[in-house]
């Protein structure tokens, strides 16, 4: 690359945050446009020449980078006071194509219409909607529990293997799609991460590699989790960037699912986030309904809790701390902490059409 050109490159970097600042202010333009437009045929692309291939290579690919990174850093480590300008143009000028690309391929996606908005769904909600909710909730997930289990002490246990639940999530969006036609999956592009110890280590069960579309999935979090994770990162696949509203979808993949167990996944994801808010709200109330929830589920949600302790370490508090700034800093104001705005989507959702 000409020394002229990789100075336009570095310049542009500046420029791109700046218009990616005033786009921010026309949600519209980018659902309508973006997410809408450009985005679906990428992810197409993406999922076409990418999904069949049964290995990630989007981590291949982080591989490659990260190396590459190293070896030029330590082979250029001089010229960083002989020949700093240039040092520092070389820098700029691959961040800058490493910005553009993130956002032209996916990240725009960070700038569309709240979901409430685009699916007609209100944002405010009562507590005596929340309770009203979680107790139907209770309901429904208990029926669920009672159909697989005999016992409503067992916790329940998936009958297949990760790779098949991965193979299996898509049929939850062709049910979704027939409410929300803009929410069908077409070819899929769902892979485990072959980094799935330093990702539980870090304490996400999943991610979305935005330069090539494919989902990864922790080969490591319970089976129980796979089918609301694997529906989660599905949710990022079709443009939804906010984890809130990602966490939303995927649940409601899962719920309306053809398979049981996925339902079963779907309905206590769903009811797990209901009672945490409601504990945040009214703790006594909290603890009169978690008495109604059948010990089995309960068991479940224990098997998580102690799966995530297992792994806690100090790097996780670290990269948590970091994504959180990394989504404040995408226009995802409530950072890490938006997963809990999906009680607002379940509450009102459920509030219009029973369970």
């Amino acid at each position: 690359m000409r020394k002229h050109t990789k100075l336009i490159i570095a310049l542009s970097l500046p420029l791109q945050i700046v218009l990616i600042k005033v786009l921010a202010n026309f949600p519209e333009v980018v659902e309508r446009y973006y997410s809408n437009g450009i985005y679906k045929w990428i992810s197409k692309a993406m999922h076409v020449v990418l999904g069949w291939i049964p290995f990630s290579v989007g981590d291949i690919f982080y591989t490659m980078a990260a190396v590459y990174s190293i070896r030029w850093i330590y082979k250029n480590r001089k010229r960083l006071r002989t020949d700093t300008k240039n040092y520092m143009l070389d820098i700029l000028s691959t961040v800058s194509l490493g910005y553009f690309a993130f956002h032209i391929l996916w990240a725009f996606n960070y700038y569309r219409l709240p979901l409430h908005q685009s699916l007609k769904i209100e944002n405010e909600y009562s507590t005596e909607q929340l309770i009203r909710i979680t107790q139907d909730l209770i309901t429904k997930t208990n029926v669920i529990h009672g159909i697989i289990k005999a016992h409503d002490t067992s916790m329940v246990i998936m009958p297949y293997t990760k790779k098949e639940l991965i193979a299996l999530a898509p049929k939850g969006y062709a049910q979704l799609s027939k409410e929300y036609p803009n929410l069908a999956y077409g070819t899929s592009s769902l892979k485990r991460s072959i980094y799935s110890l330093p990702l539980t280590y870090m304490g996400f069960s999943g991610y979305l590699n935005p330069f090539t579309n494919e989902a990864q999935i922790d080969g490591l979090i319970p089976a129980y989790k796979y089918p609301t994770t694997t529906s989660h990162e599905i949710a990022h696949q079709l443009g939804y960037a906010a984890e809130n509203e990602a966490n939303f979808i995927g649940a409601m993949a899962a719920m309306k699912h053809e398979n049981i167990y996925f339902n079963y996944s779907g309905y206590s994801f769903a009811l797990r986030h209901c009672l945490n808010d409601i504990y945040l709200r009214d703790p006594i109330t909290y603890e009169a309904l978690i008495m109604t929830v059948n010990i089995g589920v309960l068991k479940n949600y224990e098997e998580t809790r102690l799966f995530w302790q297992s792994y806690e370490n100090v790097s996780e508090t670290f990269f948590k701390n970091t994504y959180s700034g990394f989504l404040m800093a995408n226009n995802q104001k409530g950072g890490i902490e938006s997963y809990s705005y999906i009680v607002a989507l379940l509450v009102n959702y459920f509030d219009k059409r029973p369970l």
